[in-house]
Order: structure tokens, then sequence, then C-alpha cells
């Protein structure tokens, strides 16, 4: 089998057998396939696309192609989510302990933020000492007796995927639907959870920019998920305005914490929809019951408790008035009357990470007590003099650029926005 004539195949529009891909994906790996011919391979496939079944078959050999976890000893109970990313989303502080103080097992591997998306782990090390490497038996241990444990990632987990993400980064082939459907569930299947609910986020905030867009992607992820085996459900939500109202790694660690003592808004009908999906999978309740059990843990403290359990376990102090708080609060103030018609999510993002939130870089250091408050979002009416937000930092001579990048992403109008749905579609 030569490389070149599987880059020839997919360039005028063949379907690869199975075997055709896992020699791909293997040599890619192992480095008999060199970088540039996998660079002409992807752009065949960013042009040609993949069927169904050519993206099962690619997201089971990335899978395999390093380290897989074994949550056998879950049965069904096991369970995982994942978010495209998005602005102001700590949906897993709060699924997390819901679905764990109901009987789940979530046992979660998360990542770092990078750019203006936050990342799970940056969050939890918020908590002074909390530890986000356990070894295996730890790990296990914690998910029976706790119900949810999350860590880094694992260093050989889908080396495929590592690979070829980098890869596609430089050569202008990220966008390829097939293959971000592919790199996502390879890592959420080598994860090991029986049961599995995808935020897929769309929006100014967002990776795809449209419903449209996030709602191709669902679907193909959903049919990656069925073909190997797992329950599967996504939800289409809106990321063209931020999540919640903070944004930063402690401050939406205490969002978080609101909303588990029972805080309304749009942060907590996010999470109560994909934590009811999560146990209606994994439990085989019906949507209406795994709601109303949902919203049980939430209001009567059950999900708070088990997520100071969770923090506790992992070596994290569990008074969250500990946290880290900045030593500079600057307010922005509105300059005009008007309606807030439209946010840039992503801007306001990076506006958080240019007053230390977030690293443009992987090492980047961060500061925990860094990020925004928005006072003011979308659809609100404003007058000159309002706060429009709060920018915490820790020091001083990062503000004046982060206001600025802040201020660039309102659009003002003279008439109130029409109503925006926070979840398009659930695909199940």
């Amino acid at each position: 089998m030569r490389t070149v004539d599987l880059i020839e195949k997919k360039r005028n529009g063949g379907v690869l057998s199975d075997e055709e891909i896992r020699f791909l994906i293997g040599g890619y790996t192992d480095g008999s396939i060199p970088d540039y011919q996998m660079a002409a391979w992807a752009m065949a496939v960013w042009f040609r696309g993949m069927d169904d079944h050519e993206t099962a078959v690619l997201t089971d050999a990335m899978m395999r192609s390093g380290d897989t976890v074994d949550l056998s000893c879950f049965g069904n109970l096991s369970v995982d989510k994942h978010s495209t990313g998005g602005v102001g989303d700590k949906t897993t502080l709060i699924v997390a302990p819901i679905v764990a103080s109901l009987g789940g097992k979530m046992a979660k591997m998360s990542g770092r933020g990078l750019g203006h998306t936050g990342g799970t782990v940056d969050k939890l090390e918020s908590f002074a000492g909390f530890r986000t490497t356990l070894t295996a038996e730890e790990f296990r241990t914690q998910v029976e007796d706790i119900g949810v444990a999350v860590i880094g990632q694992s260093g050989n987990l889908t080396p495929a995927d590592k690979k070829l993400y980098a890869l596609r980064d430089v050569t202008a082939t990220i966008d390829s639907v097939p293959l971000i459907a592919a790199s996502i569930m390879s890592k959420k299947l080598a994860a090991g959870a029986h049961s599995i609910v995808l935020d897929v986020k769309c929006g100014s905030g967002a990776f795809m920019k449209t419903e449209a867009d996030g709602r191709v992607l669902a679907e193909k992820m959903v049919a990656i998920g069925k073909a190997c085996g797992r329950n599967v459900a996504a939800l289409i939500t809106n990321m063209d305005i931020p999540l919640g109202h903070n944004v930063g790694n402690a401050l939406e660690v205490l969002e978080a914490v609101e909303v588990l003592k029972g805080k309304p808004g749009d942060l907590r009908e996010i999470c109560a929809a994909l934590a009811a999906n999560l146990l209606s999978l994994c439990h085989g309740w019906s949507p209406e019951e795994a709601h109303r059990r949902v919203l049980e843990a939430l209001d009567s403290g059950k999900a708070l408790a088990t997520m100071e359990a969770w923090i506790a376990a992992q070596g994290g102090d569990p008074d969250f008035s500990r946290l880290p708080r900045a030593s500079v609060v600057v307010p922005v103030l509105a300059d005009r009357d008007g309606w807030l018609i439209h946010m840039d999510a992503a801007q306001v993002g990076v506006s958080s990470s240019m007053l230390g939130a977030g690293r443009m870089k992987k090492d980047d250091p961060i500061d925990y007590s860094a990020g925004i408050v928005l006072e003011k979002k979308t659809g609100n009416l404003v007058r000159r003099g309002d706060v429009l937000a709060w920018l915490h930092t820790s020091d001083e001579a990062l503000v004046s650029d982060a206001e600025a990048r802040f201020l660039s992403a309102l659009t003002w109008g003279d008439a109130a926005p029409a109503p925006q749905p926070l979840i398009y579609d659930i695909v199940r």
C-alpha cells in the first residue's frame, strides 16, 4: 500500500477502505508517513470530505493509536461530557457534581485553556493544593467513592490526534468537519465513558460560527459514537454571548458555586440540560424525570455537597472564600445610551486573557484571579455611566489594553435586538 495512492484516491473523491485509513493513521503515528504526505491527505479531505463510515473508522484508528482508559468496572454508569469551547464555559464544574450526586460516574480528563477559551484544569487549579494528576488507582477509587474525578489529559492518549491536530493547525485544514469530529470523538472514546453528552457551541465565541455548522458537526459526532457502540447526545448551544457573567478561572469557579447554591440564569439552564441528558443516557430515565431530579439536586444542596467532597478528595481547599482575589478591580463605564445588540464573545475572552487569565502559548503562566465580571450583556438597555463590566487583574498596567479590547467587542443600537435561544436543538 502506497501513501501517494491514498492521497490521490481521496483527492479524486474516492472512499477509503478501513484498511487504508488504518494504514494512514498507523504510519503517521509511528513516523513512517512524513508530515508532507499527511498534510496533502488532510487537504484532500478538506476539499472532498469523508462519509460517516470513513469518519467512524478514522476516529477508531486515532483512538487506538495510544492509551485507552478502561471504565468497565462502572458499567453503564460511566459518563463524560465535552464542550467544543467557549467563553465563560464553566459547565463541567456544575454538571459533574450534579451527575455524581445522582449516581453517575464521571471519570474525566480535561485540558488547559489556550487563546480566548478557558480550560477546566486551569479553573480547578484555582483551588490551592488541587491535584490534576492522580495514579490510576486513586482515579478509580475517587470515582467509586464520590462519583467524579477530573484530571489533566494523559500524555499518551490519542497520540495520532496530537500529531494530526498540530499539522492541521499550520496547513489551513483545521475547519474540516470530519477531521474535527474525529479529533474530538477519538479523545472521548479513548477516555472510556459509556455515555457521552456533547455541548456543540456556535456563534462568535465558538469555532462553529453558525447553527447550521454546529448541527452538521453534532450529527457527525453522534453518528460516530453510535458506530463505536456508545450512547451519545449533542446539545447545539448558543455561544454568541458569553455564558454566565464571569470570565476567568477563579471567577468562573465562584459563579459555578453560585449556581450550585441556586442562582438562576442561562448558566443554570445549560447545565441542567447537559446533566439531564447524561443521566437520561446512563440511567434510562425519561428526559422529564432526569430534569426534575437535576433541579432537586441543585435546590437541595446535594450537588454542592458533592462538589465540596470532590475538591477536597483531590487535595483542594473547599473553602470557596479562599479562592484567589484580584488586587486590582476596575469598572468599565458606558460612554453612551443605547441597546447592547451584540457582543463578540471571542474578543471578550481575549480581553480576559490580556488581563492575565489566559495564555497564548501552552506553557505561559496565568493569574488565577484575573478576568471579567459582566454587568451588561447582549439585549440590555444601557445608560451613559452604567458599569458594563469589572476588570480583575493583579497588574494594573494590563488594564488599558484589555479595556480597549473589551469595548471593541460591543455593538450598539437604538432598538432592542431579537432574543436569541440558549439551546438550538438536541441531537440524539
